[in-house]
Formats: C-alpha cells, sequence, structure tokens
C-alpha cells in the first residue's frame, strides 16, 4: 500500500487489493545469492544503487526472479495527512502502525517495541498496533514499522532492517491460554518490558 504520485503532480493512495497466488521472493535475497550486492548493500538505497549500475534490461532479469504480482486498488485522496490503508482496513500512522505476521499476531494487536532505527538516529522504542502485514513478514517477532509517506520516509524505511525485542498486549484470558511452551515455538519468550 501506498501513494502514487504521477508526472502531472496528480497523487492516489493505493491499497493492496490481492496477488497472483505465487510465492514471494526477494529481489534482494536473488542480488546477494547472485553476487550482484552484498548484504551490506541490501537495503533499498543499494537495491536502488545497484539498478542504476545495471540498467533496465538486467533490472527487469532481477525483478523478475519474484513470481508474486500484487494488484493495488485506489483510494479516494480524501485527507492529504491520511496514510495509506493498511490490511486492518484503517490508514496507516507514522511510527504507529506495523506490519506482523498474521499467522501469529491478530491485526489490532497493541505491541511495545525495542529496536535500533538509523533513521530516526538509533535506538527507538514506542508503542505500535499491527494494522499491516507483508509478504517477506514470517514470524513472531518479524515486523514493518511505517515511516510515513515521502522522500525521506522512504530513505528511514530503507535503512531499517536491525534486531529488536517486541511486547504484545493481550486480554488476561487470552494470556492465561497460551502456554509457555507454545510462546518458545513461536519465538517468544516470557517478561515484562
Amino acid at each position: 500500500s501506498g501513494r502514487l504520485q504521477f508526472p502531472d503532480g496528480r497523487t492516489v493512495r493505493a491499497a493492496y487489493a490481492a496477488h497472483n497466488g505465487h510465492p514471494f521472493r526477494s529481489t534482494a535475497n536473488w542480488l546477494m545469492e547472485t553476487g550482484r550486492i552484498t548484504a551490506g548493500e541490501a537495503s533499498m538505497q543499494g537495491i536502488r544503487a545497484w539498478m542504476d549500475r545495471a540498467g533496465p534490461v538486467e533490472t527487469r532479469m532481477a525483478m523478475n526472479q519474484n513470481p508474486r504480482f500484487v494488484f493495488f486498488r485506489a483510494l479516494p485522496e480524501g485527507d492529504a495527512a491520511l496514510g495509506p490503508e493498511g490490511a486492518q482496513a484503517v490508514p496507516l500512522t507514522p511510527l504507529s502502525s506495523m506490519a506482523v505476521d498474521t499467522d501469529i499476531h491478530p491485526l489490532g494487536v497493541p505491541m511495545y517495541v525495542q529496536t535500533t532505527a538509523p533513521g530516526l538516529g538509533g535506538d527507538w522504542a514506542g508503542m505500535l498496533v499491527a494494522q499491516d502485514t507483508g509478504g517477506a513478514i514470517k514470524g513472531a517477532v518479524r515486523g514493518d514499522l511505517y515511516f510515513g509517506t515521502g522522500p525521506e520516509a522512504g530513505e528511514r524505511a530503507g535503512t531499517m532492517n536491525a534486531p529488536g525485542r517486541l511486547w504484545v498486549f493481550l486480554p488476561k484470558g487470552v494470556a492465561a491460554r497460551i502456554h509457555t511452551s507454545d510462546m518458545a515455538t513461536l519465538g517468544f519468550h516470557a517478561g515484562a518490558p
């Protein structure tokens, strides 16, 4: 999901609608596996720099390694301050919305995250809400923080790839039904922030 800006200056909010059913394959991983970039270059900025050097033919070949196609639907522009619509069908909020693996976390669950965010100056912690999903987001302690719209937000998001800690807030009745062994299997560790 995101905001599209056309050459005539017009903008459209776009929301995820569907995909073609094929498995997701990371272009960044393929570029690393084939020696075209290093792990240190596997950021949005590093991949764009490689594409600029490689040219359109090799760039298209790299992008075609991912068989999944995603389809979007246009949303009314409405308030220009609104973020794109996430999987929870509400506009995403910068530094408050996170994309998660919905096989593990339900949408709408509040979370507390501690991590390092180079684009925000280093250590970062905050309360977030699970409001979106993503094809590469798999696992209990994996998520994508929404940074906002525009070039600066894109630069910040492009540098974000850091380990962190995550606490999920659940109602007592739900938390009591989850066994510690089940939590460990999912990658969680009991404790307080």
